[in-house]
């Protein structure tokens, strides 16, 4: 399988740090930790509900909304779409 930045480019495979790194890479370096804390690993990103990011993170709105809707949502679809 073809890796990308060191990440493996299904979600499910994710190690914690993978999904840090995501998030960093994309620009929310705050809210990165916040899923560090929690021990959000790609299995479990690719769990998470629009409230789980919305709440369990205690994160701002704003970011949590872009988070969830341009992230976490396009990540859960590809995986779908790689192991369909």
């Amino acid at each position: 399988s073809s890796v990308e930045n060191g990440r493996s480019p299904d979600p499910a495979d994710w190690a914690v740090i993978d999904v840090v790194n995501y998030f960093r890479t994309a620009g929310f370096e705050e809210q990165a930790n916040a899923f560090q804390e929690q021990e959000i690993d790609g299995k479990s990103l690719l769990l998470m509900t629009r409230n789980d990011v919305l709440t369990g993170l205690s994160l701002k709105l704003g970011p949590a909304l872009k988070i969830y809707e341009y992230h976490i949502k396009p990540l859960q679809t590809q995986h779908l779409k790689y192991n369909s």
